[in-house]
């Protein structure tokens, strides 16, 4: 096989379970931190003719991280796409079964820790109401429907925006504030919040968590509970 990934999460997936059958990922696909193919551009920009021109046998996308135009261009120059949608967590681990399915792997073992770790999650001992930003100028955070939304409702954690109409929706800082959050949540991904960018803004504690293990659905899902719940724990003390 040779596969060209366009999602960081899933090239990571394929990286480890099926190793040398990726040929190309984007500039995004940060792990694992060795990866050596050709990049392909973004994942809003990918090089459509230079992935043409590696012949891959399949092209992996996501129906929300990837643009339709691109995808169906590839469709059109003869390449397969298989399109992901994950929305929760049952999402990810039935397309990651099926991404690896279809790249010629097996049931890698990291999947497996991955469910049982998601599986055996204790009962919060109590919920707690967050504000999830994402972005900074302006300020985007998690609405409706998202994976990392639902990663963190079975930590405890019920998302302020969880009904809103959008699924990242805009909101002003100063409505931020008054949400009656208990907590803010600051993910170093896709915006980089740190202890100087972003916490000052807010007067309720605030959580720095890695946006890998809280947005990317692959072989770190095997550790987000862990990861995701001590940085919680930390900020709540």
């Amino acid at each position: 096989m040779r596969v060209i990934s366009l999602v960081p999460s899933l090239t990571e997936a394929v990286a480890v379970s099926v190793p040398g059958a990726l040929v190309g990922a984007t500039e995004w696909c940060s792990h694992p931190e060795d990866l050596d193919v050709v990049r392909v551009g973004g994942t809003k920009n990918p090089d459509v003719r230079g992935i043409i021109g590696l012949a891959p046998d399949l092209v992996i996308a996501n129906e929300e991280e990837n643009r339709a135009p691109d995808l169906a261009e590839l469709r059109a120059a003869g390449i397969q796409v298989l399109v992901t949608e994950v929305r929760d967590l049952p999402d990810a681990f039935r397309e990651l079964a099926r991404v690896l399915a279809a790249c010629g792997a097996g049931r890698p073992g990291w999947l497996d820790e991955a469910e049982s770790a998601w599986g055996q999650l204790p009962a919060p001992e109590a919920r707690l109401k967050a504000v999830i930003p994402i972005w900074r100028r302006p300020w985007m955070v998690l609405g409706r429907d998202t994976f990392a939304g639902d990663l963190l409702r079975r930590l405890g954690v019920d998302n302020a925006y969880a009904t809103h109409a959008e699924r990242y929706p805009r909101i002003p800082v100063e409505e931020l504030r008054a949400a009656g959050a208990d907590l803010m949540i600051l993910p170093d991904e896709p915006y980089r919040f740190t202890r100087e960018d972003g916490p000052e803004e807010f007067t309720v504690p605030s959580a720095l968590v890695s946006g890998r293990h809280l947005t990317w659905y692959g072989p770190s899902l095997a550790q987000a509970p862990a990861t995701l719940s001590a940085a919680l724990r930390a900020a709540c003390r």
